[in-house]
């Protein structure tokens, strides 16, 4: 008699960033004054005029029976001109896929290109579910290490020590999650031409392009490497931007072979995104970015505010944030230390004893591939930011 539960599937690691966050708020709704920086989501409401949109769908009979697989026409043509409007990416309709969420984007386009035995290179720190979604086609992935000195970018050097005749994709971030690295246009063009030099494919996450800081700016790599377009998926959805976790739609643009691969592996897993959804969706993509900008104000002030804060622990090496809603402190130099009876061998120890001595819910690095660093949102108030990070303060003074 075999085991109860498949070797792939009892393989997949539970996400450790719902777990922590799951943690927390059970401790939270227990009574506990827990501070959380796990949660990987804006702390504001969906857009009135987004939700409104939804309001109005629930009425349209249209919305209560199935709809393509592929998404809504009219949502897919608005995704093709959002991309074209923020990213410079010219593609059709054709082009693009709705899928459940960015998670389903992800697993998607995995399973669309990678077979057994192929390498997909991951500069790591990664948010957790892309080696899963690898693993899971029988792909491997193989970590690029990088450092809190380097700004937790990968360089072509070390990309092109990872790459071996196996090597079928590179996936690329940027901004990262979990560091809020940035990639500039030198060097997202020169890993775009290397790619197409080795005839790589790139997968890369652009979900948060509209959380930049300061002078930074988002490059989306198929606009200044077009040679690449033919071999490069994006991956997108509404989730960041429009502070629409919650909704479930995601997006791929790729070559038409490979949506139509994907929306036929899509057909028989989920058929169509929520119809609700969808139109919200195209409320968001096809409206304006006011809301986004609010959002960004507020967590730049709230990574400055962070940023300053763990700069100033000693022991803490911290590279400032500059995109997305995270800040990503490396703790090597607290290790090995007793702190308040707790012996701190690695972040997990670190975490544990935050959540049990200071009631803060961190995300140690170990989720993200390594271990010696955390990922803290700033994707929550003023307040609790500031008294959450100055608990951490006190705790490894």
């Amino acid at each position: 008699m075999g085991a109860r539960i498949s070797d792939r599937i009892g393989a997949i690691q539970e996400s450790a960033t719902l777990a922590i966050t799951a943690k927390a708020k059970a401790l939270k709704a227990a009574g506990e004054p827990v501070i959380g920086f796990g949660a990987g989501e804006p702390d504001f409401p969906t857009p009135q005029a987004v939700v409104d949109a939804a309001i109005a769908a629930c009425s349209d009979p249209m919305n209560h029976k199935y709809t393509p697989s592929s998404g809504l026409p009219v949502l897919r043509e608005a995704i093709a001109a959002k991309t074209l409007r923020d990213s410079g990416f010219s593609c059709e309709a054709a082009n693009v896929l709705v899928t459940n969420g960015g998670k389903q984007a992800v697993a998607n386009s995995f399973a669309v290109i990678c077979d057994p035995g192929d390498e997909v290179i991951v500069p790591t720190p990664y948010w957790t579910t892309y080696p899963e979604a690898i693993a899971l086609t029988g792909a491997t992935h193989v970590p690029v290490l990088t450092t809190v000195e380097a700004g937790f970018k990968a360089t072509l050097e070390q990309l092109e020590a990872a790459r071996t005749d196996k090597t079928k994709a590179l996936l690329f971030v940027s901004p990262s999650n979990p560091t809020g690295a940035m990639y500039d246009r030198a060097e997202i063009e020169a890993i775009g031409r290397w790619a197409v030099e080795h005839d790589i494919w790139v997968i890369t996450d652009e979900i948060y392009e509209h959380l930049v800081y300061g002078d930074n700016v988002h490059h989306s790599m198929a606009t200044l490497v077009p040679e690449l377009a033919e071999k490069c998926i994006i991956l997108n959805g509404v989730a960041k931007t429009y502070a629409m976790t919650g909704w479930r739609v995601g997006w791929m643009v790729a070559p038409t072979d490979v949506i139509k691969a994907a929306t036929n592996l899509q057909s028989h897993f989920t058929s169509n995104v929520n119809n609700v959804a969808q139109q919200a969706a195209l409320a968001a993509v096809s409206g304006p970015l006011d809301a986004v900008s609010d959002m960004r104000s507020a967590f730049d002030r709230r990574r400055q505010t962070m940023y300053s804060m763990l700069s100033s622990i000693d022991g803490v090496q911290i590279a400032e944030p500059q995109g997305a809603f995270y800040a990503y402190p490396s703790f090597e130099g607290i290790l090995g230390r007793e702190i308040r009876g707790h012996q701190i061998d690695s972040t997990l120890d670190l975490a544990a004893a935050l959540l049990e001595e200071a009631k803060v819910a961190i995300v140690p690095g170990e989720a993200f591939g390594i271990g010696g660093a955390a990922r803290l949102s700033f994707a929550l108030g003023d307040e609790d930011l500031t008294e959450g990070v100055q608990r951490i303060v006190d705790f490894l003074s």
